[in-house]
């Protein structure tokens, strides 16, 4: 395996060009729903060769899905490409040094100000950046993006799946828990439809067996001989729920202590579902697959990079894994964090002092076998004439790094079934 830093690339060619929601199935019970069904562009970073097979049992993937299309070039700002400053000269984070400035990665990159509780990460070499990536599809649609990421089918006909790309990692898998994944949210999003032993949970530390204390051992009884006997569809769902729900009522999430120097933000959905997270694979619960979500990034007006909106929208989110980070020192080998949005936003700024909607972004990956310390990618530079459409043009495909981390850290040898269509080519994100 080989992997190398971003290349500072002009001139990158053309990328692929190219309905509805599918209804949630599952047996709803309690505060969860369980669902029971048993020629891109030249890149600088790619995996090749056979590698020692490794042990993948009791890791765990935490997917962080930024609804609304979270601006990278603010996130992660190329400040020696001038064409940024051109194209925002009054909304671009300015180059290090500057008041307000970036913090420096490496002379051609800066993280935001409001994100400086990644550099330990960072410095540590446990997180990376993937640049100008994305999926491919067109849209600049929320709607169409959401289902064309979700599903795992950019460019591809809506309709012919209806599974998520994570659910059919799961599905092409066998996993001894009965909460084989969980979505920390109200709703299970379309990454884990039709995903097998899967649960939404709003908080962790309200979950339980709905109804009258009193009753509830009884009544799980006799549910449990219910569905026991039962040879219909909803056996298994019945019996895995149930399950699962034991599961989640032995493990203290309102007593859990994170780790000495871990301070989760609060009042903080993305911090509470961080924390919640590490407490799932602290337990050892064997939840392998863990989704969140975090939205506010639709910033068509007043964008605020330094010091509003976008600022802290960034820093709580910054904040909140570098909290994760710190709690999970030790163990962080178990669990790869990938977090990424439907899309990017336009590289010039509009006339409301905000940004349309785009294409390429920045993805961010965090763990201990990440080969951190570096922005990944070939940078297609923001010269007008390098752009797609007046946005960044992608140079990688969000399948490919997800790709990745599923083949090594998840052990996934079903990789054309997870991403139909596609042949994933590693970027080199992980060891």
């Amino acid at each position: 395996m080989s992997s190398t830093k971003h290349v500072h690339a002009a001139g990158a060619g053309e990328v692929a060009r190219a309905t509805r929601r599918g209804l949630l199935r599952g047996a709803l019970l309690g505060s969860g729903a369980l669902v029971g069904a048993s020629g891109l562009l030249p890149r600088v970073a790619f995996a090749g060769g056979a590698r020692a097979a490794r042990d993948t049992s009791g890791n765990a993937l935490v997917f962080v899905l930024l609804r609304g299309g979270m601006d990278g070039l603010s996130l992660c700002v190329p400040h020696g490409d001038p064409d940024l400053y051109a194209a925002r000269p009054t909304l671009a984070v300015p180059a290090p040094g500057a008041p307000s400035g970036a913090l420096d990665l490496d002379g051609f990159f800066g993280l935001a100000p409001a994100a400086q509780r990644l550099l330990g990460a960072w410095n540590a070499g446990e997180l990376a950046i993937v640049h100008a990536a994305g999926s491919t599809d067109p849209t600049r649609s929320h709607f169409d993006a959401f289902l064309h990421l979700e599903l795992g089918i950019p460019n591809q006909a809506l309709g012919a799946l209806s599974s998520g790309w994570l659910a059919r990692h799961l599905l092409s898998s066998a996993g001894p828990s009965p909460l084989r994944a969980a979505a920390l949210g109200q709703t299970l999003p379309l990454s884990l439809q039709d995903a097998p032993r899967t649960l939404a949970i709003p908080d962790a530390g309200q979950f339980g067996f709905p109804g009258a204390p009193a009753t509830a051992a009884l009544r799980q009884q006799l549910l449990a001989a219910m569905y026991g006997a039962n040879t219909s569809a909803l056996h298994a769902p019945g019996v895995d729920t149930l399950a699962a729900i034991q599961l989640l009522a032995g493990i203290d999430f309102a007593g859990y202590q994170p780790a000495p120097g871990a301070a989760y933000p609060a009042d903080s959905d993305i911090s509470l579902g961080l924390r919640q997270c590490a407490t799932l694979i602290k337990a050892q619960a064997g939840v392998e697959c863990m989704v969140l979500e975090m939205g506010g990034w639709d910033l068509h007006h007043s964008l605020g990079a330094t010091l509003g909106s976008m600022a802290n929208l960034v820093g709580e989110l910054s904040d909140s894994l570098a909290a994760f980070h710190t709690d999970m020192q030790g163990q962080l080998d178990r669990v790869v964090v990938v977090v990424m949005s439907e899309f990017g936003r336009h590289v010039a700024q509009n006339a409301s002092g905000g940004l349309d909607h785009g294409h390429g972004n920045a993805m961010l990956v965090l763990g201990g076998s990440v080969v951190g310390g570096q922005v990944h990618g070939t940078w297609p530079g923001l010269a007008p004439a390098q752009l797609d459409l007046g946005d960044l043009a992608i140079t990688t495909d969000y399948r490919d790094v997800l790709g990745e981390i599923l083949a090594k850290h998840l052990g996934s040898t079903a990789l054309d079934q997870v991403f139909p269509q596609h042949v994933v080519q590693f970027p080199g994100v992980l060891a």
